[in-house]
């Protein structure tokens, strides 16, 4: 699908017959929006712009020169859009190229609340539009007030996060895939802010755009410097965290061995007492140790005095436990 704005009349064209294209010339538009276009529609655009269009893999490459170029013919940028999922982000791609009559082409796969946005903007106020330098520096303005907003969102996300792991007992496996997934959420967003940074760098030394936009480039890259640092911040505080919980998670594990090593020290004199007892010695007069009731029934003390000596020796162990603050 192609979107015309036109200059003249401050109209938008959707869906635009490309012939309408040949029709027009340079001074008549001001964008061409295409969204998941076909072989004929990006055809149409070439020859109307004489340059080639990106491919997705030059689109999707990570060298400082595919993310800012210029050619004699037009300035081509490349620049990733973070689509919030869930708890998760998708990153698609988007392509840019201003020729140098001022004509802004954008290529994308998916539907963005930036492009949308950047719309209301040009109806409201097309005069502040006088080319596509200014719509360009626009979307990215707003592109970057989106970052602003995904930066916060993370910042909550981890702040729940945080909560969570301290108001809980016990740490599961979930509240660790909680912590991974916000990791790489907060490094793909970083890494999306360094593109952007380095966008704006590439336009900051070009003598192209008109000389009114660079002291809205300044603020710009300000606050994508402000976004990197709290992008930081945020890593840095789910390192925290995950330092935390993996140390809650060791605290847990040593209470476990900890009971069971009490549980064995306890219970090892009864074990060697009854071992003592299970060797069968020839002579062991605990055994003929009986107390004989007037009903005629014998009681083997023997038994009850080795049973007595294994609890007194449990009981002792307990205790002394205890006094040393052991247990």
């Amino acid at each position: 699908m192609i979107t015309i704005y036109l200059k003249q009349y401050n109209k938008i064209i959707r869906n635009a017959d490309t012939k309408l294209i040949d029709e027009l010339g340079y001074d008549d538009i001001l964008w061409i929006d295409m969204l998941l276009p076909t072989i004929k529609e990006q055809k149409a655009v070439e020859n109307f712009m004489e340059i080639s269009l990106q491919t997705k893999q030059q689109v999707e490459e990570i060298e400082s020169t595919s993310k800012y170029s210029e050619d004699e013919n037009a300035i081509i940028s490349n620049s990733n859009f973070f689509v919030p999922t869930g708890d998760t982000f998708i990153v698609e791609p988007v392509s840019f190229i201003i020729s140098n009559e001022g004509v802004l082409v954008s290529v994308r796969s998916a539907e963005f609340r930036t492009f949308r946005e950047t719309e209301k903007r040009l109806q409201m106020n097309y005069r502040n539009y006088s080319t596509g330098y200014h719509l360009f520096i626009s979307l990215l303005e707003v592109r970057i007030d989106f970052d602003a907003d995904l930066v916060e969102l993370i910042a909550k996300q981890v702040a729940a996060l945080s909560k969570d792991i301290n108001s809980e007992n016990s740490i599961d496996k979930e509240v660790l895939h909680r912590i991974s997934a916000l990791q790489e959420s907060t490094m793909s967003l970083r890494e999306n802010i360094f593109d952007r940074q380095r966008v704006l760098s590439g336009i900051l030394r070009s003598e192209r755009f008109p000389n009114d936009i660079y002291p809205r480039l300044q603020l710009m890259i300000k606050d994508v410097n402000s976004l990197i640092n709290h992008a930081d911040f945020s890593f840095q505080r789910l390192d925290y965290i995950q330092d935390a919980a993996l140390g809650l998670i060791n605290i847990e594990q040593n209470e476990i061995v900890k009971i069971f090593s009490v549980a064995a020290v306890i219970f090892m004199p009864a074990t060697l007492i009854a071992s003592i007892y299970g060797m069968n010695f020839k002579f062991m007069p605990e055994l003929d140790w009986t107390l004989t009731l007037s009903n005629g029934w014998n009681i083997p003390l023997g038994y009850i005095f080795a049973i007595g000596l294994m609890i007194f020796c449990s009981a002792l162990t307990i205790w002394y436990f205890k006094y040393k603050k052991w247990l």
